[in-house]
């Protein structure tokens, strides 16, 4: 018996089946069954090449998704059934991620909840908004009364994997070709669901203009559609005031919306109303605001308020925007005559401007050089540009600017050097006797730059044409290896002089004592003799929020009491709230995703575990044990693009599943010989440039304009000496 079935059913929409079906060869799974109910005989053309090692399931022309799914499933011999559909897609990797996961369900759960990215004919891979959802629900299987809230998850059945012996016992009533009201009808049928927050699922949106007509049979569907869930709902308080909420919602979206001839969208509006009034739980409050107002006039059925309230928005929308809009324009215009009469002052030769990190503060190779300038070139004045908010973090006696402020124009205009780990604004002018220094923040394993342009999840909001424009103001570009150096020149192609001088923020790696590793380690709370592993994940563009990919707790109680987590989640997350804080309140992780500098976090830990992240080309000069976990590498591979096969190449042992990593981290596979033998080749490449004096070297070039070959050589690997490990400097 299959663990898992995987049911593609309808027919091969503009061939989207072919690509579907060659992802799954490409990763066959042996406890996993894939049957096609494929409709029409190109579905049946297109699965019959895939045979045996799929079933296929041959029906005719016209025959509905309902249908499709049911027959389907009656072919299907797995505990656990995974409708996808035609058209839709599976991230590489996913069916084994789903197989492991319902292997560990227990018999309660009838429902595994899934998130999922977008695709549209013109983009792929767009981030669901889901995943927090999923993240703040849990692994733990839970009530949906409960957790009304996930009711509020994107209704695609794709997304909802269902135990074999629930869908036969309610297949009658999930068997209709409204698959909204069939994803929304399994949750509340469901007794117990689980949830599985990473991506697992492609939920491909057809291009409109390729689909027949909506009819107003379908619109009208929309209000029966919730008329029915909410008959499901009875004696279920919260569930029912949510379904009641996205009832209203989606009716008032769907009019909102418009593409309605007058008379549909009247007697739309009248359904609407008519169920909005009927269904409203008892003391219901409304939202405040506008929306309220909306939903008001809604139960009320005033369909001719309701244009009117419609035609006042939009007017006063429109005064805001103008409004607005003359407000940028004077601004721009006031901001754009201060910063030219400041361009038209000389150059100042001892101002410095530095910023990291989009001007979050004194961090990464900036504060490496802007230290190192202050000691060989102590004429030269810095001023940092940090955000309003961020500097009140700064180190006593820093001088800075706040973006947008007069003084910030003014230095920018004025500054011989401008010094950035990613990219100054547009409206910077490059002055002709100006020097821009790009010093980047990790060497790339993902693709970037132009080399995004084929990533769509990747490339959204990037402008390449403003970016190229960006790099062609840069005089000079800091490197820590050849590897990185030839990809800067792939993804920001201009005329920069590359620096192969190494990343000055990792000289810490080699000039730190044994003092300030049991400094360090004494200010995050690691007790003397403990292991601490750093665990520092990267961002993905096609997630919504950040959800760590491990099950933190049950990783912290395998490892056991000497073991301490540090759990980093990268900063593009900073603003959301901590998937962490529960964890953190019990005391078996040490949350540091807002401990700054990161170099102390690797200073301080006896090993790191990273997926996809550059902190593991900085940490490799530590020359300590580095475990990569690539649960979804494919995936990652496949939306994001990178540069090379870091299965093939990893700095350590890899792990794909939480058992495999906990194994490794509970033996000695984490540092032994062959751990250590992979680490050397991995440094010997990445770290080629690093050796504890890159700060150095580019401040005697860039600032002191000293010759290449009066610069301090490049000590060869093996003869340099890392910081004391965090064992040795408590011997």
């Amino acid at each position: 018996m299959a663990e898992l079935s995987v049911i593609v059913h309808g027919p091969n929409v503009q061939d989207h089946l072919t690509e579907l079906l060659a992802s799954l060869a490409a990763h066959p799974l042996p406890d996993a069954e894939v049957i096609v109910a494929a409709v029409g005989d190109w579905a049946r053309e297109t699965a019959e090449r895939h045979a045996p090692e799929v079933q296929v399931v041959p029906l005719p022309d016209g025959t509905g998704d309902a249908a499709a799914r049911a027959a389907g499933a009656a072919r299907a011999s797995g505990r656990w059934l995974h409708f996808v559909h035609a058209k839709d897609g599976l991230p590489a990797g996913a069916p084994r991620t789903v197989a492991e996961r319902v292997a560990e369900l227990s018999g309660e759960v009838d429902v595994l909840l899934l998130d999922h990215v977008r695709s549209t004919w013109h983009t792929f891979g767009m981030p669901s908004p889901d995943g927090p959802l999923l993240a703040r629900a849990g692994r733990a299987d839970v009530v949906l009364d409960d957790c009304a809230p996930l009711l509020r998850l994107t209704p695609l059945l794709g997304t909802r994997v269902l135990r074999a012996d629930f869908w036969r016992a309610h297949e009658q009533r999930l068997t209709t070709d409204d698959e909204p009201y069939a994803a929304l009808a399994a949750l509340l049928l469901a007794d117990r669901v689980a949830c599985l927050p990473h991506v697992a699922y492609e939920d491909r949106r057809l291009r409109p203009a390729s689909l027949p007509p909506v009819t107003p049979e379908q619109r009208y569907r929309l209000v029966e559609r919730y008329e029915s869930l909410l008959d499901l709902t009875r004696d279920r308080r919260a569930a029912h005031t949510v379904l009641y909420d996205l009832m209203v919602r989606d009716c008032l979206r769907t009019f909102a919306r418009g593409g309605m001839p007058e008379d549909v969208a009247r007697e739309f509006f009248r359904r609407a109303s008519l169920a909005a009034l009927r269904r409203r739980p008892e003391n219901h409050r409304r939202p405040a605001g506008l929306e309220g107002v909306r939903r008001s006039l809604l139960e009320e059925g005033a369909y001719a308020k309701y244009r009117a309230f419609q035609a006042a928005n939009r007017t006063r929308r429109t005064a805001k925007s103008v409004v607005r809009a003359r407000r940028r324009q004077a601004g721009a215009r006031l901001r754009d005559h201060q910063y030219r009469r400041a361009l038209g002052r000389p150059v100042n030769p001892h101002l410095a401007v530095f910023s990291a990190y989009w001007n979050r503060g004194v961090a990464c190779n900036p504060a490496a050089i802007a230290a190192k300038l202050a000691e060989l070139a102590p004429q030269i004045h810095p001023v940092w540009v940090v955000t309003e908010e961020n500097a009140a973090l700064l180190p006593p006696g820093t001088d800075h600017v706040v973006p947008g402020s007069r003084r910030y124009w003014e230095v920018l205009a004025a500054a011989k050097y401008l010094v950035n780990n990613v990219n100054f604004p547009n409206a910077v002018v490059k002055r002709p006797d100006a020097i821009h220094v790009q010093t980047h923040h990790g060497t790339p394993l993902k693709r970037m730059g132009i080399d995004q342009m084929a990533f769509p999840a990747a490339a959204q909001g990037l402008d390449f044409r403003a970016l190229l424009e960006r790099i062609d103001k840069w005089d000079f570009s800091v490197s820590a290896n050849s590897h990185t150096t030839r990809m800067w020149e792939r993804a920001y192609p201009s005329r920069y002089v590359s620096l192969d001088h190494g990343y000055p923020r990792n000289d810490v790696y080699y000039t730190a004592g044994a003092d300030d590793i049991r400094t360090v380690r004494a200010r995050l709370g690691i007790a003397p003799g403990r292991r601490a592993v750093l665990y520092a994940p990267t961002h993905r563009d096609y997630e919504a929020g950040w959800t760590p990919r491990l099950d933190l707790a049950a990783l912290a109680d395998r490892l056991g009491e000497d073991t301490v987590l540090l759990v980093r989640g990268h900063y593009f997350y900073g603003g959301a709230a901590s998937p962490l804080t529960n964890l953190r309140r019990t005391g078996r992780i040490i949350d540091v995703s807002s401990y700054d500098p990161v170099e102390e976090l690797c200073l301080a830990a006896d090993a790191l575990v990273t997926d996809y992240s550059s902190i593991m080309f900085d940490y490799a000069n530590l020359d300590r044990p580095i475990v990569i976990y690539a649960d979804d590498w494919e995936t990652y591979r496949t939306t994001r693009g990178v540069y090379f096969d870091l299965m093939a190449e990893a700095p350590g042992p890899v792990a794909r599943t939480q058992q495999e990593l906990t194994e490794i981290l509970t033996t000695e596979a984490w540092r032994d010989e062959s751990a250590a033998k992979t680490r050397a080749v991995f440094r010997r490449r990445f770290c080629e440039y690093d050796d504890g004096r890159a700060a150095e070297r580019v401040v005697r070039r860039v600032f002191l304009g000293q010759d290449e070959r009066d610069l301090p050589p490049v000590l060869p690997v093996e003869e340099r000496t890392p910081a004391p490990t965090p064992q040795e400097a408590t011997a």
